[in-house]
């Protein structure tokens, strides 16, 4: 009797999902999934994207049960559990979902060594990207691209398969017992910090992807950047999970220019996987040589705990900063606007914002989320002048939140704050603090830097 084992990491679905279908072809089939060490308390561990994760993982555990199928939960070093695993059930071949970052690329070739020594054999399939080998995507020189717009051409260009359906049923797995139960996030040593986050789970990813192919997509093109958020699709944590598949939500977009707009993101998502994967090295240093060791860092704790905490008296960096806090996600815009704030006004090393964002975004993608860092802080792909990636808080807020709405909802003491001051309170005269029930200095901070001077020693900074 064959016997296939699934491992899974972040392809939490059963919608379009080529690994479990190939998988699926044999007699029996056993999904498996490994909680390692390296990854819960490494450097970009997170409570609560872990705790979303297992929100997933739940549900994906009740769905595979339904359809007459186990998950079976393994803990410790995936290339010692997984051949133990496969050992034990009789499998004879393993699929995955092939990833791109240095960690995820190092696990599944241990995986691989040790299964094939084992007379195992492995099969990396795609779906986390809409396209299917990024890698293969170059210049016409042969080279990985690393600017983002003929990038994006050549990726219009790819050819895309067939989406997958959701299987009715699953082969029964090698074993019906000893599955493990999945662990409490306390059990794992780590804690929640985001009080109101947005659920996991296959179910709720295709619900909200529902919702914004309903509507809000349409709106897109021209309102993605408006801060309070009725365009955007906060789809990422479910991509980042794979709970939605990339190439899925790809083919089911229209021809409009709004779900071009739209598609184009998914193409930026696939730029930073195509850079991540050929450029390793970028997990930890500047893409830019000319950069690396040469930028000036300021390394001041106490500014960067005020930005943290959303009290740097910028009222659009700290509405993002409290966004990011309370909902472990953040709208695009302001993580640019924040991104910027701190690299370029207070002048901390990019990295430190990484960390950051990494420890509570529900989508802290490896790839994404040090391409748009690099990219910000002026030292990645797709570069730019620094001085073209310097953002004035009070002039974004003034574009992309001019009603104020944003702010108020995650900035509550600016809340009575006449909209002529509320892109700059500080300049509120004594009497409109009082009226306003806000005294910048006790209710509210003052700026912990001033825009113009920050700006003026930004472009010395970056002057090599």
């Amino acid at each position: 009797m064959s016997g296939s084992l699934l491992w899974l990491r972040r392809d939490l679905r059963l919608h379009d999902h080529p690994a479990l279908a190939a998988a699926a072809r044999a007699e029996r089939m056993t999904p498996a999934f490994c909680f390692d060490e390296r990854l819960l308390a490494g450097r970009h561990a997170s409570g609560p994207r872990t705790r979303f994760m297992l929100e997933c993982l739940a549900e994906l555990g009740a769905q595979l049960r339904d359809r007459g199928s186990h998950l079976f939960v393994l803990s410790g070093d995936p290339a010692t559990e997984l051949r133990a695993l496969a050992e034990r059930i009789g499998a004879t071949e393993l699929h995955l979902t092939a990833d791109v970052g240095p960690f995820a690329r190092r696990r599944q070739r241990e995986v691989k060594r040790t299964m094939e020594e084992h007379g195992i054999a492995v099969t990396a399939h795609p779906g986390m990207f809409c396209v299917d080998s990024l890698s293969e995507i170059r210049t016409g020189a042969g080279d990985p691209y690393t600017v983002f717009t003929p990038f994006h051409r050549n990726w219009l260009r790819r050819p895309r398969r067939s989406v997958l359906r959701m299987p009715a049923t699953l082969p029964r797995p090698g074993a019906d017992r000893g599955f493990g139960r999945l662990p409490s996030l306390a059990s794992l040593g780590l804690q929640p910090e985001v009080p109101e986050p947005m659920p996991g789970g296959e179910e709720q990813a295709r619900a909200a992807l529902k919702r914004f192919l309903a509507g809000p997509v349409t709106r897109y093109g021209d309102g993605h950047d408006v801060l309070s958020g009725e365009s955007v699709s906060r789809l990422s944590p479910y991509l980042h999970f794979g709970c939605l598949s990339p190439r899925e939500v790809e083919h089911r977009l229209g021809d409009g220019d709004s779900e071009q707009a739209f598609r184009r993101q998914l193409c930026w998502r696939d730029f930073y996987g195509h850079v991540l994967g050929h450029f390793p090295a970028n997990a930890r240093s500047e893409f830019q040589e000319r950069y690396r060791g040469t930028l000036r860092y300021i390394d001041d704790q106490q500014r960067f705990d005020a930005w943290c905490a959303g009290a740097t008296g910028y009222p659009l960096v700290d509405a993002g900063m409290r966004q990011l806090r309370r909902e472990g996600w953040l709208h695009n815009r302001a993580r640019l606007v924040v991104g910027s704030f701190l690299t370029k006004d207070l002048g901390i090393d990019w990295r430190w914002g990484e960390r950051w964002f990494m420890r509570l975004l529900l989508d802290g993608d490896e790839a994404s989320n040090n391409g748009n860092w690099q990219w910000i802080a002026s030292v990645g792909v797709d570069p730019q002048p620094a001085s073209r990636r310097i953002f004035n808080p009070a002039r974004q807020q003034e574009r992309f939140d001019p009603d104020g709405t944003y702010v108020r909802r995650y900035v509550p003491e600016l809340r009575d704050v006449p909209g002529e001051y509320l892109r700059e309170p500080w300049t509120m005269p004594a009497e409109v603090q009082q009226r306003a029930g806000c005294r910048i200095g006790r209710d509210y901070p003052e700026p912990i830097v001033d825009h113009a001077q920050a700006r003026r020693e930004a472009l010395d900074r970056y002057r090599l």
